[in-house]
């Protein structure tokens, strides 16, 4: 039976890459000099830390990360951005989590939209982080991918292994 599967990951290597890059332009521009911003990844905890002087700046500084991103063709859904705090030397800091995975309950909603929305012979099932799609006819799954792809769940979502 044709199957695949949908997940939502990132690509951790292409946002290292964004935050050098992003890290890179703002020592040199010059709307950053003497305010002290800095952009650092985690990537134990899958975070990313901005830094500067005022909320204007650190707004400016979430632009250019996410510029860099999109770049890279990392997806912002991926990005859930904290709240603004202020930090030590009157400084603000923002913590940005890079969100993979797909949660239950968003898997709930894929499995539900596909039951709703699907062909009569698709069917769809929880597995871990990941929802498995299979049907009798390749067709079929193909038309739920079109479908999952127009539908907004919030997360970025990605198809893998499709096989006959």
């Amino acid at each position: 039976m044709p199957t695949f599967d949908v997940v939502s990951e990132v690509d951790m290597q292409e946002v290292r890459n964004a935050v050098d890059q992003a890290d890179r332009e703002i020592t040199t521009r010059f709307d950053f000099k003497n305010t002290d911003s800095s952009i650092e990844l985690n990537e134990k905890d899958k975070t990313i830390e901005l830094r500067s002087l005022s909320d204007d700046r650190l707004n400016a500084l979430r632009q250019v990360l996410e510029e860099k991103l999109v770049k890279r063709k990392v997806s912002l859904k991926s990005l859930d951005h904290g709240k603004v705090e202020d930090a030590a030397g009157s400084t603000k800091r923002q913590v940005t989590k890079l969100v993979a995975g797909i949660s239950s309950d968003k898997a709930r909603e894929i499995n539900r939209f596909i039951k709703e929305h699907g062909a009569k012979g698709i069917q769809s099932q929880t597995q871990g982080e990941q929802v498995r799609v299979t049907g009798k006819k390749r067709d079929d799954l193909q038309a739920a991918i079109a479908l999952l792809k127009e539908h907004d769940f919030g997360i970025p979502l990605q198809f893998e292994n499709f096989r006959d």
